[in-house]
């Protein structure tokens, strides 16, 4: 017989294991899943153009070494050192990681490093690296073409171009700050990204041109001198003076510019811009300040001049632009086009005279991604499985047919080899951190490359429950509880409502971790109840879904998530006088809505950048949803929070980094003042000199913030 003391630590063994179990600290909660609890993951992963070998970077006792993947054969081996690069460039360790290289073609890459630009060529199975050009470290938006190798980029307000034999000059070269060229405009809506469109064969650079010295200046304060210096910066808001774009083409050959003949407002939106395949044209999608009204024009790239409309959209509340045209490769006269025109987001196959040939997808999901197009197929992600997952699928563009090339449950990540033949995927779900593997698109065999693992499996981790409530209108919403990690339910529990619920966000997706954010499991292990929900007017549900907010921001969301608080009070074991709330951004407007236009719901709110009178918010956002307060005096009113102060209940955290140029800081300064005004408490915290968020390290100083204000007055 074994001694008792034996038997007891053989029947306790498994408690004791579970006893030591951690809990988060706030910094692994904050930024955990980037630091210390990082997934494992493979590194600046690429295909080398023309082949189907995907090259990726590997760390190795001797260093960073770059790796070849060849396909079919899975043949791996190590094509290039870290030490190697040193050698060729540096002969000592200037670079202390491998440089992210990008490909120019199969036999030749760059890098650059203080914006000095290395060219690397491979001569028989070796790779020589030498120094190639050199620009200010002053240049921003930098463009290298690859067919001529000149590098295009801005400094300050001004476009420049450097040839490969490093000789620099001007394309633009204006002496007003309130001129702009080369740079995103329409504060980057309408998937804007960039201001410089090169053609095909880089004998011609169009780029946006804009001119805000009409727009009102506002002054944003640099804490960090004494004294404090402000800078200004231009910001449209909704109703008022916008700025006035238009598209410059400069001809590299004659060093003459041409400016796009586009007839409109000055203050139209710009989008779109592409290139046609020979360079002779260029399209621009044409959209009216009311945002309802899309022109799809082609301009002569020579002459300026308009040569037709290929189509138009109109819709009664607006249209929504994201993405450029792409050609379908060895064809001139055909191209994908973008569409939310049948209430989903869907692609469509078009000709330069402007007829539609067909309807590449559709159904009642979206297009999340184009991924790559060859002659006969088009690779996509999409919703198609479940709003909750991105999903990888191609079409035929001859039928339309579709055929699935991901099953797996979860998030995918992809990209394709350049004949579309093989593509990586990088996945997670709920339960599986991250799997890479190399797919097969003809065989639809697979090989995985890495799983990663679960670097939380020692951490004491809540349950997660997936749910799903209904509109009031039926419509069906996701959200997650997730649960105190020490979950009795013979208690009585306090509750955080997390939440955004604005366009172009989703929360609640099937991926890693499952709770989908590492601060609502450090909360759970602190004895909360945490809750999220997406309701309409967020992301990847339809048009309908989305503009259901129309002109009455805050209204319809509230709705949704009040379905959300009905559904937690109905849980025998969550306190319903201690229920917190909490949001950034837009999240923070619907913080701070529930606060005073449904006070008493919830007993504290912690609001971070918060809108808080959309007339004060940019002209582009504001006005695609709710029109201009001259259209909509009532939607404005209805959502303006700053006149409501008088109407809080409980306690409310406001939160605003000094230097936010999205949510300009008056938002919040404003309430305050009003809160005097009115005698009404409202708390306030600053982070100097951060933006809309605040990131890095100071980041774990706010979540703090925010844990404390809870554990204060709610806990």
């Amino acid at each position: 017989m074994k001694p008792i003391s034996t038997l007891l630590l053989a029947f306790l063994f498994p408690f004791i294991l579970l006893a030591q179990k951690k809990n988060f600290t706030i910094a692994e909660a904050t930024n955990g899943l980037s630091t210390n609890l990082a997934l494992q993951n493979l590194r600046q992963v690429s295909w080398q153009p023309g082949t189907a070998n995907l090259f990726h970077v590997v760390k190795t006792t001797n260093g960073d070494a770059w790796v070849r993947i060849q396909m079919p054969s899975k043949q791996t081996d190590t094509v290039l050192s870290l030490k190697e690069i040193n050698n060729d460039l540096f002969r000592k360790d200037s670079l202390k990681s491998f440089p992210n290289l990008q490909w120019i073609s199969a036999n030749e890459v760059y890098f650059s490093w203080k914006n000095c630009f290395f060219l690397g060529m491979k001569a028989d199975r070796n790779w020589n690296f030498m120094p190639w050009i050199q620009i200010s470290l002053d240049a921003e938006n930098i463009h290298l073409d690859l067919a001529t190798k000149n590098i295009i980029y801005t400094i300050n307000n001004n476009l420049f171009i450097t040839s490969k034999d490093n000789i620099t000059y001007n394309i633009s070269d204006l002496q007003d700050p309130n001129i702009i060229c080369g740079k995103a405009v329409h504060r980057n809506e309408f998937g804007i990204e960039d201001g410089i469109f090169i053609n095909p064969n880089c004998t011609k650079i169009a780029y946006y041109k804009m001119d805000q010295s009409m727009v009102a200046d506002y002054p944003i304060v640099d804490w960090s001198v004494v004294p404090a210096k402000a800078s200004t910066i231009k910001y449209p808001m909704a109703g008022a003076t916008s700025h006035e774009v238009s598209i410059p083409v400069f001809d590299i050959k004659t060093q003459k510019t041409t400016v796009l003949q586009i007839d409109g407002p000055a203050d139209q939106y710009l989008t779109c811009v592409t290139w046609k395949p020979d360079g002779t044209a260029i399209y621009v999608g044409v959209l009216n300040r009311a945002q309802n009204h899309l022109k799809l024009n082609e301009y002569n790239a020579t002459t300026g001049a308009f040569v037709k409309t290929l189509f138009e959209e109109k819709n009664d509340k607006y249209v929504e632009p994201q993405h450029e045209l792409t050609f379908v490769p060895g064809k001139q006269n055909e191209f994908i086009w973008w569409s939310q025109r049948d209430g989903y987001m869907h692609l469509y196959l078009y000709n330069t005279d402007g007829k539609l040939i067909r309807q590449l997808t559709k159904g009642n999901w979206v297009v999340n991604e184009l991924i790559s197009i060859t002659n006969d197929k088009l690779f996509f992600t999409s919703s198609k499985k479940s709003p909750l997952e991105k999903q990888f699928s191609v079409v035929q563009l001859k039928n339309a047919q579709i055929k699935d090339l991901t099953n797996a449950s979860g998030t995918h990540t992809v990209s394709m080899n350049h004949d579309g033949t093989y593509f990586y995927d990088l996945y997670s779900n709920d339960t599986i951190p991250r799997i890479a593997y190399l797919g097969n698109v003809l065989s639809g065999k697979s090989d995985t490359l890495l799983k990663a693992k679960n670097t939380l499996v020692d951490y004491n981790r809540p349950i997660v429950n997936a749910i799903s409530l209904k509109a009031a209108d039926g419509t069906l919403l996701y959200g997650k509880i997730i649960l105190p990690t020490d979950f009795d339910s013979s208690k009585k529990y306090p509750v955080i409502v997390y939440l955004y619920n604005g366009p172009h966000i989703q929360i609640i997706k099937n991926s890693f971790p499952a709770s989908g954010n590492l601060w609502y499991e450090y909360m759970a292990q602190k004895g909360y109840i945490v809750f999220t929900m997406d309701g309409r007017g967020s992301s990847n549900r339809g048009l309908q879904f989305e503009q259901a907010v129309y002109r009455k921001l805050g209204t319809v969301e509230m709705e949704d998530q009040l379905q959300g608080v009905a559904y937690l009070k109905s849980l025998a074991y969550v306190d319903t006088n201690r229920m917190g709330i909490h949001g950034w951004s837009f999240g923070g407007f619907m913080t701070t809505s529930f606060m005073l236009r449904n006070p008493g719901v919830f007993k504290v709110g912690v609001a971070g950048g918060p809108v808080l009178d959309w007339s004060m918010y940019e002209v582009m956002y504001g006005e695609r949803y709710m029109d201009t307060p001259q259209e909509n005096p009532e939607g404005y009113a209805s959502s303006k929070l700053i006149d409501k102060v008088k109407q809080l209940k409980g306690k409310l955290l406001l939160i605003h980094g000094t230097s936010d140029d999205v949510v300009v800081m008056q938002h919040s300064i404003n309430a305050i003042k009003k809160s005097v005004e009115e005698g009404v408490q409202i708390d306030y915290f600053v982070y100097p000199n951060h933006l809309h968020n605040v990131r890095g390290k100071d980041r774990i100083h706010l979540m703090q913030k925010i844990t404390d204000y809870f554990d204060t007055y709610l806990k």
